[in-house]
């Protein structure tokens, strides 16, 4: 999973004058994953609901919350890099995210005793604990101004698209992860309030709607997909309804809804039949991981890796345009040379749209540390690299099939070169900050945030190019 960072909350300026005289104003600093940053907006919304001001800075900020991530040891240091430099520059500070539940080689919570002076620390999707330290440490003003926060919320990704947890927690067990003993078992959002929050954000003008959740095909088994209501209607609490009724709404607005973390549960087949009738992207973000039998089992994953062939073949069967993007783990603890070239056999066999792979990263508590056979460093880089070459020659390969065509782009912004403007837009293949873009020019207007028509004219590795059709 990609780690992102999202930060309201850089190096100081100076102290404002009057201080006293402006509301308390807190600084924010987000890392990790989508769901981590929905829990920040959460909290952010919540902090301006309550009348605080959220300071551009580290001096106009009474105090900093940091939302951290604790998945990996990059992310790990980044988190606590992130912390030690708001301490340094402001000197109260609020920890919250996974960071915040993991513990030390004695037992005791890692946050503290790296940072020990550190206002307050809580775990992942705590923002009722944040706020009661927020009101501890910063009383909230006395005459909050609700009327200024967005029925949406307070969003800090760029306006026209948004990320939505319909879940939070995991029933699965992997060997090589933590995030149940920090985030807990499956717990399902009740479909109204996603369908809810949902309608708000794309009324509030958001083109595209990436819905999140660590097993989104899992939504409702913690309920037993009990009947929910949705604007007075009875809806089972299922991903096949749900995904139905997203799909409604966004027709609706005119805007996009993108699948993520996607397990390949056999319902997934009427979620792939709902695609080709155009109410959902024909997106599938599914975390295969590897593809030998073997190496699954080690990593206690779901499925195989000839079921997974037969799944994909069905999909494209069904909607011919459908991108699958994956993540897989080269150089798990064990993992022979010969099952790596299974997996790279897998690759080319599958010719998967999008993909990325991660070196194994052992992680301080995850039960693939005591397994066999640990891999050098190098070696596990390697295998990385060998996956990545091949993979880019598969990319290139699957986006030429789009040279010449006319497709969707919605408009991200653009980039100046020496040369002139070009701008920035991804089609239906292509979530934000994990995948591809098109990079376009044309003479007509450029509506940021909306939807264009672009003729492609070429394409790379990763990448389209083209020209928007006036």
């Amino acid at each position: 999973m990609p780690t992102t960072r999202s930060s309201s909350t850089r190096r100081p300026r100076a102290k404002r004058s009057s201080r006293e005289a402006l509301p308390p104003s807190v600084g924010f600093v987000s890392l990790g994953c989508p769901k981590a940053l929905v829990d920040s907006e959460r909290i952010v919304t919540q902090l301006r609901a309550e009348g605080y001001l959220i300071a551009p800075n580290y001096g106009d900020s009474d105090l900093v919350i940091v939302n951290t991530c604790g998945f990996i040891d990059d992310a790990v240091a980044e988190s606590l890099d992130a912390i030690g430099e708001a301490l340094a520059e402001n000197g109260k500070v609020i920890v919250t995210g996974c960071l915040g539940a993991r513990s030390g080689a004695d037992g005791a919570n890692l946050v503290t005793q790296v940072h020990p002076k550190v206002l307050a620390v809580t775990g992942p999707h705590a923002a009722d604990e944040v706020m009661a330290h927020v009101h501890a440490h910063l009383p909230k003003p006395h005459d909050p101004f609700t009327d200024l926060v967005p029925d949406a919320g307070i969003k800090l990704t760029p306006r026209h698209y948004a990320y939505l947890k319909i879940s939070e927690g995991c029933n699965h067990r992997c060997s090589f992860c933590i995030i149940p003993s920090m985030r807990g078992d499956l717990v399902s959002r009740p479909i109204g309030d996603v369908v809810r929050e949902a309608g708000a954000l794309l009324a509030g003008g958001v083109k595209e709607l990436l819905v999140i959740s660590q097993d989104t095909s899992a939504y409702g088994v913690d309920q037993k997909y009990r009947t929910g209501f949705v604007d007075g209607r009875p809806v089972r609490t299922r991903m096949l309804e749900l995904v139905r009724e997203l799909g409604a709404l966004a027709a609706t607005h005119d805007a996009w809804v993108r699948l993520h973390y996607v397990y390949p549960y056999p319902h997934v087949d009427e979620v792939v039949a709902l695609m080709g009738q155009g109410g959902i992207l024909p997106y599938l973000d599914v975390p295969f991981q590897h593809a030998h039998p073997r190496i699954l089992k080690l990593m206690k994953r779901p499925a195989s890796g000839e079921k997974n062939i037969e799944r994909i073949r069905a999909w494209r069967a069904a909607v011919p345009d459908v991108t699958v993007r994956s993540t897989f783990i080269a150089g798990f603890p064990g993992e022979t040379e010969a099952e790596f070239e299974y997996l790279l056999d897998f690759l080319r066999e599958a010719e998967l749209d999008r993909v990325g792979c991660f070196a194994y990263s052992p992680v301080e508590g995850a039960g693939a540390n005591q397994l066999p056979g640990a891999l050098p460093d190098e070696v596990r880089e390697e295998r990385r690299s060998r996956f990545m070459q091949l993979q880019a020659g598969i990319s290139a390969r699957r986006l030429r099939r789009f040279v010449g065509r006319d497709m969707r782009v919605l408009v991200d912004g653009v980039e100046q070169h020496d040369t002139g403007a070009v701008a920035l837009g991804r089609t239906a293949m292509d979530a934000p900050e994990i995948d591809g873009v098109v990079r376009f020019t044309g003479s007509g207007r450029l509506p940021i945030g909306g939807f264009v028509r672009v003729r492609i004219t070429g394409s790379d590795e990763h990448d389209l190019q083209g020209e928007m059709i006036e």
